[in-house]
């Protein structure tokens, strides 16, 4: 079998003088096989890098890249510095526009204030603002672990979207009105997700709606104690994405209050229930915040007053 091997690619093993084996050159059919074998092996690697390529170009980063690259004659280098800086400035305010950016769409869902004993009929319904799809991470995600692996990334990303918007979906919803697979593979997804300790909020594993609404309460005041969203994720059970997008909503509800907006508006503008609305000016108002979290409320309200 090895010695088939070795002649297949130009290659048949034999002995030295010495006695010791060796490999030596067939003639050079041989080694034109194994210059096809490189040369097909080569253009398949490019292709599938290509393709990684194609994608990342369709992306709104990318265009605004080309944009200062083409409008101000810079280098690709010092334009995503530009956007690295414009992600730092006006990241926190980019989910306050009432137009949807690319990849996000808007659902029906039912209300996590209500019972889940309730009939579906009978539910409160809620419009939430769902991310389908995201090229700044997506993409990364895909190539890394595949279709699979994506799918539990979105899978995840939408129901704490979801629940943070004051719904919750379910098994059905994911299945065929958002991913358009088969209930089985979402479930099968949501295991996966449970065997890695991730919490993934939906109407059928949420039972007291008053406790899970208080529960990102309890996430923020650990975040202004101090904890860092590594430590949180481990105490809570939640991915640090999740973590990390609970407390934007809670630094972008600071803000907007101090711009005198009421509790209404604050929650429309943030995308995100009334009484979670409350409960983050609730905790602004009263809970004992450390200087370093102090300090980073401060500077987000310094870079909003500059803007303004």
């Amino acid at each position: 079998m090895l010695g088939t091997l070795f002649r297949w690619h130009g290659l048949e093993r034999g002995r030295s003088p010495t006695g010791r084996p060796c490999h030596r050159m067939l003639p050079k059919e041989g080694t034109i096989l194994v210059f096809i074998h490189l040369i097909i092996f080569t253009m398949l690697n490019n292709s599938s890098l290509q393709k990684w390529d194609r994608l990342e170009k369709k992306s709104l980063d990318n265009q605004f890249i080309n944009g200062i690259i083409s409008g101000m004659n810079c280098s690709p280098f010092e334009a995503k510095a530009i956007l690295d800086t414009v992600h730092k400035v006006y990241g926190d305010f980019f989910e306050t526009s009432e137009t949807l950016s690319p990849g996000k769409t808007k659902f029906i869902v039912i209300s996590a204030e209500d019972s889940p004993a309730k009939n579906l009929k009978d539910a409160k319904k809620v419009n939430v603002v769902l991310t389908i799809n995201d090229d700044g991470e997506d993409l990364e995600i895909k190539q890394k672990y595949g279709c699979s692996g994506l799918r539990q990334h979105r899978l995840q990303r939408i129901c704490n979207e979801a629940f943070m918007q004051g719904g919750l979906l379910t098994v059905e919803d994911i299945a065929n009105r958002i991913f358009c697979c088969g209930e089985r593979t979402v479930v099968r997804d949501l295991q996966e997700l449970k065997r890695q300790d991730l919490f993934v909020p939906l109407r059928s594993t949420i039972k007291d709606m008053g406790r899970t609404l208080s529960h990102r309460t309890l996430i923020v005041n650990k975040w202004v104690k101090g904890h860092e969203y590594s430590e949180i994720a481990r105490e809570t059970n939640h991915s640090v994405s999740a973590i990390s997008n609970y407390v934007q909503k809670f630094k972008q509800a600071v803000a907007l209050m101090k711009d005198g907006y009421d509790v209404h508006t604050i929650a429309f503008l943030v995308k995100i229930s009334n009484r979670l609305a409350e409960e983050y000016i609730d905790i602004f108002a009263h809970s004992e915040i450390v200087p370093s979290r102090k300090e980073e409320l401060d500077n987000l309200l310094k870079k909003r007053l500059s803007n303004q």
